[in-house]
């Protein structure tokens, strides 16, 4: 019958691609590069170029490629721990903002002059590769051990960095095709601004309101919990983006909420969004590789593309660095570190899109040097990013020891069972029992090593790959699980109060 969808088929040919791109997945992770280059350039073996698959609707191709950022900010909000990051919330937010404002403004003059683009051309390519890519950052950046402030930053950056250039990306595409704003660019700044400010407050009320329906509502599955906790983050974009805020904005911040609030079964929401992150990054990056063509691509295109990277990664990436970070008092070694690891992928070329959609003269050409951009600058920098950190000085061993801690509710004694891991690098290692001074009624009741329980004497010793079950009075919760990651990374004489440091 014509026209049926072959649903067998379909369901065997995504399965395919998703079990080679988990393969892709490992062979990145051994050979440094992001696995989402590996995933785009499936997608391209698999387009016209390869095995013939045609996709060239760029309106759908942008619609699935927001809905995949949805996910991918989500998941970032939901595993990315408020403690990693408070300190340099300040800075992400100007990187976020002025930072992208002093990257669009070089590249735009570097293109119009230099390389001799369109106007609105030189505008959207400095838009669209500016922003730092959230899947690339997390991906990337959690499996290098720098300081817990340094990252966070980072990770911050990428996650509220979307939605100003998206709308930047917008209006400028208006604008090209005879649309123009009314206000000027004081207009433009002030409109950027004002859907950033309130995409913000509708991600924080959002998550507040969140945290309060799931701390008093028993779910009749454990399994529900994860799930709630996406949905409504992404609930938080609809919202936002029905109130003409950001939408982006306003997922980030409400999935920082809710991952950062005392909610049951935290490790199995964890666990849970990131597998639908990477599925969404599969998803994401295979659709885009489907739309590249690199049949296409001209010499033209590759020059501009690498003069372009060029610019960015060593002039206007750290002159919009350094210029947000002079009134923080940031070290030279961080500002260096944070200039290398501004790492682009899914947002310049899903940003690539919007103008493609709105026939934007010129668009095609600045998708593909987008790609070219992506693809040459992300295996540069990457990969490299161990090496810059430990020339600078910035690996820190501990930063990516911290124990795991899962918790589960007690509901008719008013206390929680938490099992804590013990990682490779763990400052727990070592330490006795009676040593832990936990809070008062809390108590370690099971230590299992391998595949043996016991329960563990005040003088029991605790080893690299112990998981304890501990039960504590739920009020006492958070400063149960704060005291055993401040042993974790300072060691037994670490304080009760400063954060792990030892005196």
């Amino acid at each position: 019958m014509g026209g049926v969808i072959d649903l067998d088929r379909l369901l065997l040919v995504g399965a395919v691609v998703v079990i080679v791109a988990i393969v892709a997945a490992r062979i990145g992770a051994r050979a440094g590069l992001p696995s989402l280059l590996l995933f785009l350039g499936l997608g391209m073996v698999l387009g016209e170029s390869g095995f013939g698959v045609r996709f060239d609707d760029a309106d759908l191709a942008r619609a699935l490629g927001f809905g995949a950022l949805v996910i991918i900010l989500a998941e970032g909000g939901l595993t990315t721990r408020w403690a990693d990051i408070r300190s340099s919330t300040l800075l992400a937010l100007v990187l976020a903002t002025v930072g992208i404002g002093i990257s669009v403004g070089l590249m735009t003059a570097f293109g119009y002059y230099v390389l001799g683009l369109d106007l609105w051309i030189a505008v959207l390519l400095g838009a669209v590769t500016s922003p730092t890519d959230a899947a690339a950052v997390f991906s990337v950046l959690r499996h290098v051990p720098i300081p817990h402030a340094l990252r966070g930053a980072l990770e911050a950056e990428s996650g509220l960095n979307d939605a100003p250039t998206v709308l930047l990306v917008s209006l400028a595409s208006a604008v090209a095709i005879g649309q123009p704003t009314h206000g000027g660019v004081a207009g433009l700044v002030g409109l950027i601004l004002l859907e950033l400010a309130a995409g913000l407050a509708v991600g924080v009320g959002l998550g507040w309101l969140g945290v309060q329906i799931l701390r008093r509502v028993a779910l009749p599955s454990s399994g529900l919990y994860p799930l709630a906790a996406l949905v409504w983050a992404v609930f938080a974009y609809g919202m936002g983006a029905l109130v003409h805020a950001s939408g982006f904005a306003a997922v980030y911040a409400c999935a920082l909420m809710l991952g950062n609030a005392q909610l049951p079964h935290r490790t199995a929401t964890r666990s849970f969004v990131e597998g639908i992150g990477w599925i969404a990054q599969i998803g994401l990056f295979v659709m885009l590789g489907l739309l590249a063509s690199p049949g296409r691509v001209t010499l033209y295109a590759v020059v501009v593309a690498v003069l372009a990277g060029v610019f960015l990664t060593f002039v206007a990436r750290p002159l919009s660095v350094w210029v947000s970070a002079v009134g923080f008092r940031v070290p030279v070694r961080h500002q260096l570190f944070l200039s290398w690891a501004g790492l682009r992928g899914a947002v310049p070329i899903v940003l690539a899109t919007i103008p493609l959609s709105e026939d934007v003269p010129g668009a095609v050409f600045l998708f593909d040097v987008v790609l070219v951009f992506v693809i040459v600058f992300t295996c540069l920098q990457a990969p490299t990013l161990p090496f810059v950190g430990r020339r600078l000085g910035l690996l820190d061993d501990r930063a990516a020891s911290d124990v795991e801690v899962e918790v589960a509710p007690l509901d008719r004694i008013s206390a929680d069972l938490m099992q804590v891991r013990i990682p490779e690098g763990s400052r727990l290692a070592g330490v006795e029992i009676g040593e832990l001074r936990l809070p008062q009624h809390t108590v370690v009741t099971l230590i299992i090593r391998g595949s043996q329980p016991f329960n563990p004497a005040p003088r029991e010793r605790i080893r690299v790959g112990d998981e304890l079950l501990v039960v504590t009075p739920t009020a006492q919760r958070e400063v149960t699980e704060d005291r055993l990651r401040a042993i974790g990374r300072g060691g037994r004489l670490a304080r009760w109060r400063d954060g792990g440091r030892a005196p």
